[in-house]
């Protein structure tokens, strides 16, 4: 685990919490102000096809979009730096608004099929696609749709458990598992 992640995420409020409920509360060591994303996280990110991001208002109301796209849409730029293509929606741009007023975001990634699941903690900025800088641009992939491109600063991350995550395959994934049982089928209504 990423020692950044709990030292942010380890309030005053939530340790009291805890010692409510537990007896005592979890202690992190300070760490470096920032924690990079190893070859596995980098790997891990850049194979999702779908995440989800959290942002919050300036009223300080919590905001949780879905985010899709082919796999690899999400890019990793560096050890520190992930970005992705923003397209055309429901024209309510309520993520990147409230990045606008606070640029702080949480990224939700799962992969379903092996219930593994990585919280990445950062501070996003949003840019217009024509305002975009063009190295970013150029490693960003497919434009086409495109209206503006998300870069976000990872400040953090933490793997989190597998309980609980039910797993879902996508068509891809079972088709191959299908298509077998469809010729077995075949056979039997032909015999």
């Amino acid at each position: 685990m990423a020692r950044k992640f709990m030292e942010i995420a380890l309030t005053p409020s939530v340790k009291r919490t805890q010692e409510s409920f537990y007896g005592k509360a979890q202690s992190v060591a300070d760490g470096s102000p920032t924690d990079a994303l190893s070859e596995n996280e980098q790997a891990f990110i850049e194979a999702r096809d779908s995440f989800y991001m959290a942002t919050v208002n300036e009223d300080g109301w919590p905001y949780i979009q879905h985010r899709g796209g082919p796999a690899g849409f999400l890019k990793v730029l560096s050890p520190s730096q992930i970005a992705f293509a923003d397209y055309k929606g429901n024209r309510q741009l309520i993520s990147a608004g409230n990045l606008s007023q606070q640029n702080r975001v949480s990224l939700f990634l799962i992969d379903y099929p092996s219930r593994t699941r990585l919280k990445i903690l950062g501070t996003a900025s949003v840019y217009k696609l024509s305002d975009t800088p063009p190295e970013l641009l150029s490693r960003i992939g497919d434009l086409d749709r495109a209206e503006r491109v998300f870069l976000t600063d990872v400040i953090s991350f933490d793997w989190n458990c597998p309980q609980y995550i039910t797993p879902r395959y996508s068509h891809e994934e079972i088709a191959p598992l299908i298509e077998g049982l469809k010729k077995r089928i075949k056979e039997l209504e032909n015999s």
